[in-house]
């Protein structure tokens, strides 16, 4: 069953996050993720968004999600984001079967 991880992030040194950004892809990909919402364009139909940036990832399962969040690929990215944003990040398993 698929699986997603929704951070929503407030970058707060611009000069030194896109060291971050450059790297956590590859990551992403060994672990057989995907981004479905990296930036980008965002409308806010109702109440208060609580980040500048919203990034969504889709995973196979919630297993290999955390197996990438706790990789030693990724484990070394993160003190990275945290020193240079705020963020909020919450792992969902999707839905099985079709959505109805």
């Amino acid at each position: 069953m698929a699986a997603y991880v929704i951070a929503i992030i407030d970058v707060t040194n611009a000069e030194d996050y896109p060291e971050y950004a450059r790297q956590v892809p590859a990551t992403i990909a060994k672990y057989g993720g995907r981004y479905l919402v990296r930036g980008g364009k965002m409308e806010l139909r109702e109440g208060d968004w609580p980040g500048s940036r919203t990034v969504i990832l889709e995973f196979p399962s919630l297993e290999r999600a955390r197996e990438w969040y706790d990789s030693p690929e990724y484990r070394p990215l993160r003190p990275i984001r945290q020193a240079n944003s705020r963020g909020r990040i919450a792992f969902f398993e999707g839905l099985e079967g079709p959505a109805g």
